[in-house]
């Protein structure tokens, strides 16, 4: 692949050993790639439902949820991201294990330890087999603003605001399906009051910030009886 290629990738990184997935990430990253890393399943899950991949480096052996039933669980959503290509890490080396990851759904499967040049050889073999995915919006306009989901950046004029991990994390939800209406609750799941009185903060803060007049949005509108929608330009 070339080095343009690389950088319109975007993989995730999962793995519960802190010292593997930053080594991960650094080689990866050097390549070309842009890289999200995860933990666990749990986060790699709240991660997915924010940002779009192109490729997921899953290590099987993790606390809470393996990798095999996390590649089971993504392969049953459908959709773009039950299609998401996935190469299962890990250092059980023997053909039942081999042959019960591609059964799940995996794309390839790579046994510890490994040569970097081999990862990089095979997440390039998996990506030129499956293309490249549907590109979304790059920037969505929103009056005088700007918000780029992939970068979490949000401007105004050009200059750029401030924004929290969990404005950024809103945003980045409701762009996803921008002019339709997401379940107020359904926002709450990953935030730390589940009654949705902290997304509904997060709205009023992100008003502030978007809205010619925040008291009549125009852009971060409510749906009532639903929850919020995003209704770029």
């Amino acid at each position: 692949m070339s080095p343009e290629e690389r950088r319109e990738r975007h993989l995730l990184v999962v793995d519960d050993d802190n010292r593997i997935r930053n080594l991960l990430k650094e080689f990866l990253a050097r390549a070309g790639f842009r890289v999200t890393t995860a933990a666990d399943a749990a986060q790699a899950d709240r991660l997915s439902a924010t940002l779009d991949f192109d490729l997921m480096v899953l290590d099987v052996m993790m606390p809470g949820e393996d990798g095999f039933s996390f590649t089971r669980r993504i392969r049953a959503k459908g959709g773009e991201a039950g299609r998401t290509p996935i190469l299962i890490l890990t250092a059980r080396d023997g053909a039942g294990d081999r042959i019960e990851g591609l059964t799940h759904g995996a794309d390839d499967y790579l046994a510890k330890p490994f040569e970097p040049q081999e990862l990089l050889l095979r997440v390039e073999a998996i990506l030129r087999r499956t293309g490249a995915k549907p590109a979304g919006p790059r920037e969505l306009s929103l009056g005088r603003c700007a918000f780029e989901p992939e970068r979490g950046a949000l401007t105004r004029d050009g200059a750029p605001i401030r924004l929290t991990e969990a404005e950024v994390a809103l945003l980045r939800r409701l762009a996803r399906v921008a002019h339709e209406p997401v379940d107020r609750l359904e926002l709450a799941r990953d935030t730390v009051d589940a009654t949705g009185r902290a997304v509904d903060v997060q709205v009023t803060r992100l008003r502030r910030k978007i809205e010619p007049d925040p008291k009549n949005p125009r852009y971060l509108q409510t749906v009532r009886g639903i929850g919020y929608r995003l209704a770029p330009d």
